[in-house]
């Protein structure tokens, strides 16, 4: 490897793996790594992990091997939850040379540079009850907005869940802290910051709560946009949406993952919230909000889940509200309890049920923003040229094309939709 180096990331996953790939890529830049894009020839490639779904495992084992066959020279570092999960397999594809768990993934300008020294495959792992701390990360590619990191790992250990594996105990920044990330982010001229974590909602060290953490940012100068993203249905508090309503800050924008229509199937689940709870949530957003977005993550074919399950569960999204819809087909993962479950759902029948709440979402949307026609709402457009088009968001979440205008970056616009 050369004096000066070059790294390129590819990330898997949710928002929250966004931010911190963002801000490995500061951290190794700092030690004099170029950064080049992912499709570029590199010294080393990082992948940062996801293992939701059977799929993101898949798909990380295909980036190796297009890295084998474009850049075989190259040192290949995998990190994120499939590498806390599974390093061993993960070691075992052809062209790894580092595995990186949770504990280590902040680590990695340090490993990358005893890479030279190493022969074959290294694992740099732990046991996950061993995570304990916390480090702050947000995404800064693009100036427009920033993807915030305040929270991570979870206690909730859903019956279908692995994150609780991957990233551990539910833990969190301090408001002090956070507040700092925010002012950096703002003299950086950042206009809207989207607050993530694992479980959002569950943010506090003791004595702090995620009430507090948001009335703290809203008096902070310098950003004109904060969202919350997914947010558990029993931890968004009416307080929590009352406050955002008379906010001139925070988003009329929730994403609330709700997972299952069906009160026996939320139980299988062991979710913490029944259907009653999460439309009283809903019924209050829009009492306070009739103009707000709601997003809502539902997975279809747990085991168990009948045909009955599934048409309660249609039928109590298409009686909401919402906006649109991340569909899930759920898929076996090793150590979680649904394992046990009897009752597996052919995977043809998870499919169609999948096909057709991504047609509701596309209906709900429509209706959602075609109550904006010809009215007025803020959009906030981004850098990126596309083909001669650039887009934005309205601050209730609905996506804006228009002709390129370098102007209006970075801006937020009074736009009639």
């Amino acid at each position: 490897m050369s004096a000066v180096r070059s790294v390129a990331f590819h990330t898997l996953g949710c928002k929250l793996n966004y931010s911190e790939t963002s801000s490995l890529g500061r951290l190794l830049e700092k030690e004099g790594f170029e950064k080049k894009e992912f499709d570029e020839d590199a010294d080393v490639y990082v992948i940062n992990t996801c293992s939701v779904t059977d799929n993101a495992d898949k798909e990380c084992r295909q980036l190796v091997r297009r890295i084998q066959r474009r850049a075989p020279e190259s040192y290949v570092v995998i990190t994120g939850c499939y590498a806390q999960l599974k390093p061993e397999e993960i070691a075992s594809i052809p062209g790894v040379d580092l595995v990186l768990g949770a504990a280590e993934k902040f680590n990695l300008p340090h490993h990358i540079k005893n890479l030279t020294q190493q022969q074959g495959v290294k694992i740099c792992s732990c046991d996950i009850e061993e995570v304990n701390g916390f480090t702050a990360s947000w995404s800064s590619q693009d100036r427009t907005r920033s993807f915030l990191k305040v929270q991570d790992g979870c206690d909730y250990n859903c019956s279908f869940c692995t994150i609780p594996l991957a990233r551990g105990k539910s833990r969190s920044d301090s408001i002090a802290n956070v507040a700092a990330n925010v002012r950096e982010l703002a003299a950086a001229n950042t206009k809207e910051i989207v607050l993530t974590g694992v479980n959002l909602g569950d943010f506090g060290q003791p004595g702090e709560d995620f009430f507090q953490l948001i009335q703290t940012l809203d008096s902070i100068a310098g950003i004109e946009r904060f969202r919350i993203s997914s947010i558990e249905p029993n931890l968004l508090t009416k307080e929590i949406i009352s406050f955002v309503s008379k906010s001139e800050r925070f988003m009329p924008h929730f994403h609330i993952p709700l997972q299952s229509g069906s009160d026996r199937i939320l139980g299988l689940m062991r979710r913490r919230y029944r259907r009653s709870l999460y439309s009283e949530r809903v019924a209050w957003i829009k009492q306070c909000m009739p103009h707000a977005a709601i997003g809502v993550d539902v997975i279809v074919g747990f085991p168990g889940e009948t045909e009955e399950d599934f048409a309660d569960t249609y039928s109590f999204l298409e009686s909401l509200p919402i906006t649109y819809l991340h569909v899930f087909t759920y898929s076996e993962r090793e150590n979680t309890q649904a394992l046990t479950l009897q009752e597996k759902v052919p995977i043809s029948v998870r499919q169609e049920r999948n096909k057709k709440l991504r047609n509701l979402s596309f209906v709900k949307s429509k209706q959602f923003s075609s109550q904006f026609y010809e009215t007025l709402r803020p959009v906030l457009f981004e850098k990126a040229d596309h083909e001669g088009m650039m887009e934005g968001y309205t601050d209730n979440y609905i996506r804006v094309q228009t002709p390129y205008r370098k102007e209006w970056i970075n801006s937020v616009v009074d736009w009639r939709i």
